[in-house]
């Protein structure tokens, strides 16, 4: 069966796939998409654990990134000791009502000592709460693998990972955000869901 495997991919590879000729008009890279602006500013508080800083910054950068091309340019960036600490800050920055929104990022493992699940349980509720007293939407990205060895290998998947994490917040907090927009305003004018 291996030899029979190994015939098909010399045979696919002798076989000569014409390539499409591209317009010459046609750039290299296809255009950045266009993200719908807000009709009023937006301002976002982004709370990041410092525990596994050089892990969880990767989220940071990739949403300041992400978030600014979809027009939210005012972040305010907080850092606390842990994810624990996360709920009690957001709750603080929501009541001040200066946020239109809140991103929490953190890395819960497992140290051995603690259940780390009972951690990220407790932090996602405590988020949840945040959001339904104020009013005031919290996004998280407090992530919990059920694996984290401190390698090289796992340091370097988790980066990746929060990267994506960070691409995908800023993704759901924009888009929140132009939807409660929409919300507000037709609550405004007396128009019926």
């Amino acid at each position: 069966m291996n030899q029979m495997l190994q015939d098909q991919d010399v045979q696919a590879s002798q076989v000569q796939i014409p390539q499409a000729e591209s317009a010459p008009d046609t750039p290299a890279n296809p255009p950045a998409p266009e993200h719908p602006h807000f009709a009023k500013p937006q301002r976002v508080a982004f709370v990041q654990s410092s525990w596994h800083r050089e892990v969880v910054e990767e989220c940071r950068i990739s949403f300041l990134k992400e978030i600014e091309a979809r027009h939210i340019t005012n972040v305010d960036v907080f850092e606390v000791p842990g994810s624990f600490e996360i709920p009690l800050h957001a709750q603080l920055l929501a009541k001040t009502r200066r946020y239109t929104a809140i991103v929490a990022a953190g890395l819960v493992v497992d140290g051995g000592i603690y259940r780390h699940e009972f951690v990220a349980d407790t932090v996602i509720k405590a988020l949840m709460d945040v959001q339904l007293r104020t009013e005031v939407p919290v996004f998280s990205a407090v992530l919990t693998p059920q694996q984290f060895h401190e390698t090289e290998v796992h340091y370097e998947f988790f980066r990746k990972h929060f990267v994506i994490k960070g691409i995908e917040v800023a993704e759901a907090c924009a888009n929140t955000l132009l939807s409660l927009e929409r919300l507000r305003g037709q609550v405004a004018a007396g128009i019926p869901g």
